[in-house]
């Protein structure tokens, strides 16, 4: 593969030699550009006849809808597209230039998540801002966005995989926010979650003029930087003694990149990886020099977008303007990332993360009875006391048996799914010797909630059981996929990241599409995805329990082998146990806690990287006292979660993994800046 895969790229290296320019990546953008035009001719076929094409498009008859509705809405959305499409693959390019990073996209650096959060946050708090333009607001939040990336990725040199992987940790971070605030202000931020989505959507030329000059300017201005950018593909030694201040122009290349990100966003939505799959596919193409690649990656992005977007009118007919064309890119987008990330050199990786000199207690016992005190604290909180109409107080009397019974579905459900999710993180990062692993951030819990969705989508009415199944099995096809993609790098830590990543950008893709078609099993689905316990009723939450319990009592089991994987394949051969059985049964326990606590609590809660390391840093060493202590850390966050999202804007709630999530958002950052 790896012989075959070069000689394709001497190949085309060749072909870049022998004309001076990169023929396959013109290629490339010639055949999108004849399947965009092919499809635009089918589309305008359908709305009006051949011979009024010209006149709709210069002189268009008022009297007549059709030459309106072209004139003012699909010729708009295609001029948007290809604007759109052209600035995206020009920022994907300077980024990769400026950072030396094959992977950076306005996706996977934040920036798109930071510009999107920061109009949700106008339109709620400060709809005044707008006033002064919502390009200024969005220009906050990417720069904001950026420098948060920066700050979590400065102490390791900028390298590839760190600035990627604090990218994609703060867009997750960034859109669980915007998730959050979408459920609590539903009837405002509706028709803002399909836009932000990327919907190229057009009633007039207003957006298309809007965009011209400020694209135009960030574009010139890196124009005027083609020289001095060129640099940062030296090495950094070589392009010091030139004498070039590379300070400078890394912020001035940033900068420029950022606006062109920020303008689009302002303007429609988030355009799911064409500006990663533009910058790839110039490279790919052939286009070695960095001049080259910025003609070819806007030319590129301009008939990616285009041909995208005219697919889905081509494929959605009417209803084209309803569907995120940036959520459909994103489903291709995904994948690509995917296939690019086992094929790009990214620079030196350590296959384990170094341990950090952790304390070790001889007596585990006391540290676990103290967490088990505070957890049937927390639940006798839960069950009894919270705020009411003369305030915060415990139930008791007559009000007590209606509250217990709201309550102590959801308390059980929580805990239930908390230690379950602790487990499976536990013993993800004792399977890979990943110490950041854990069900969420592998992508692993998007795979259970993909398998819900298709048994949601497959049968009218799926029972609890069914849910279940198709939960494990999307799990467990999502843990094999992300473990046969980091294989090849021995299992490194921020490969797996990122192989995760975007399976869970996939997942939310889709989540898009299927929210745009109006279905009401998606509105249904949105709300199950943000982790809300209060659908939880009494029978949900009894067999919740009860395969938890099961699935617990027999974690056990699995000590020696979680003490011994950490050894490495090598020593557990060398001590006669079955390497690739042991894993298969510890995958399998895994994709089925995982699937069972998804179901309860959505796929986004961290749960399963926190517990984990809360234990170990209470020193707890061996598998089963860190087993146990992970367990009882795991459902003392949940089920606080819960709490608190019942109590904080009481009457309002705010769904417990939304709650759990924004706790483990900065958990995770933390744990990315000690590394």
């Amino acid at each position: 593969m790896a012989e075959g895969f070069g000689s394709v790229a001497r190949g085309r290296k060749a072909l870049s030699n022998a004309s001076g320019w990169p023929l396959v990546a013109v290629l490339l953008g010639v055949t999108l550009a004849a399947l965009a035009v092919v499809a635009t001719l089918l589309n305008l076929a359908v709305q009006l006849p051949s011979p009024l094409w010209f006149d709709a498009a210069f002189t268009p008859d008022i009297d007549d809808m059709r030459q309106v509705l072209v004139h003012y809405a699909f010729l708009p959305r295609l001029a948007v597209s290809l604007l759109c499409g052209a600035a995206l693959g020009l920022a994907g390019t300077v980024l990769q230039q400026v950072l030396r990073n094959p992977l950076a996209s306005p996706e996977t650096v934040g920036v798109s998540a930071g510009a999107y959060l920061a109009l949700i946050l106008a339109t709620l708090f400060a709809p005044a801002l707008l006033a002064l333009g919502r390009e200024w607001v969005a220009l906050a939040g990417a720069f904001a966005a950026m420098a948060a990336v920066l700050a979590l990725s400065w102490h390791k040199g900028l390298s590839p995989l760190s600035v990627v992987l604090a990218g994609l940790v703060v867009s997750l971070y960034a859109g669980a926010i915007g998730a959050a605030l979408v459920v609590l202000n539903r009837e405002w931020l509706a028709g803002l979650f399909i836009w932000g989505a990327g919907s190229l959507g057009q009633q007039d030329w207003v957006t298309t003029l809007w965009l011209l000059p400020r694209l135009g300017a960030a574009a010139l201005a890196i124009g005027l930087m083609t020289r001095p950018l060129t640099l940062f593909g030296l090495d950094g030694e070589g392009a010091r003694n030139l004498g070039v201040p590379l300070g400078i122009y890394r912020f001035a290349g940033l900068a420029a990149a950022v606006m062109l990100i920020a303008f689009v966003v302002a303007a429609v939505g988030v355009i799911g990886f064409v500006g990663l799959a533009a910058a790839a596919l110039a490279r790919i193409g052939g286009a070695r020099r960095f001049g080259q690649r910025l003609v070819m990656a806007p030319l590129l992005g301009a008939a990616l977008l285009w041909a995208a977007d005219q697919a889905v009118q081509l494929a959605t007919g009417p209803q084209g303007d309803l569907l995120p064309t940036g959520a459909v890119t994103a489903l291709l987008g995904a994948p690509l990332l995917l296939w690019l990330l086992p094929r790009l050199s990214l620079g030196a990786e350590l296959p384990v993360l170094a341990a950090e000199r952790l304390p070790r207690i001889r007596r585990p016992g006391i540290v676990l009875a103290v967490i088990g005190l505070a957890l049937l604290v927390l639940v006798g909180l839960a069950l009894f006391f919270g705020p009411g109409p003369d305030g915060w107080s415990f139930a008791s009397g007559d009000q007590l048996q209606p509250l217990l019974s709201w309550r102590w579905p959801r308390v059980l459900a929580a805990l239930s799914a908390g230690a379950m999710l602790a487990l499976a993180g536990l013993m993800m990062q004792r399977l890979t010797g990943n110490p950041m692993a854990s069900p969420e951030v592998l992508g692993i819990s998007a795979g259970a909630a993909l398998g819900m969705m298709v048994a949601m989508f497959s049968v009218s009415v799926p029972g609890r059981p069914l849910q279940t199944a198709a939960a494990a099995i999307g799990a467990f096809a999502t843990l094999l996929a992300v473990l046969a993609i980091g294989r090849r790098a021995a299992y490194a830590p921020e490969r797996l990241l990122l192989a995760g990543a975007a399976l869970t950008a996939l997942f939310d893709a889709l989540i898009l599409v299927l929210t745009a078609t109006g279905d009401p099993r998606a509105m249904l689905l949105i709300n199950w995805l943000t982790g809300s316990t209060y659908g939880v009723d009494q029978d949900s939450a009894v067999l919740t329990a009860s395969i938890a319990l099961c699935l617990l009592l027999t974690a056990p089991l699995f000590a020696r082998w979680l003490d011994m994987l950490p050894l490495g394949a090598a020593a557990l051969r060398s001590l006669g146990v079955d390497v690739a059985s042991t894993r298969l049964l510890v995958l399998l326990m895994v994709a089925v806690l995982t699937a069972t606590s998804t179901l309860i609590v959505g796929p986004l809660t961290f749960i399963g990287l926190m517990a984990p390391h809360l234990a170990r840093r209470l020193g707890l060493a061996r598998a089963v006292p860190q087993a146990a202590g992970a367990v009882f850390a795991g459902a003392l966050i949940m089920v606080s979660a819960d709490w608190i999202g019942r109590t904080s804007i009481f009457p309002r709630q705010i769904p417990a993994g939304l709650v759990a999530t924004l706790i483990g958002g900065p958990v995770l950052m933390w744990l990315l800046r000690r590394r």
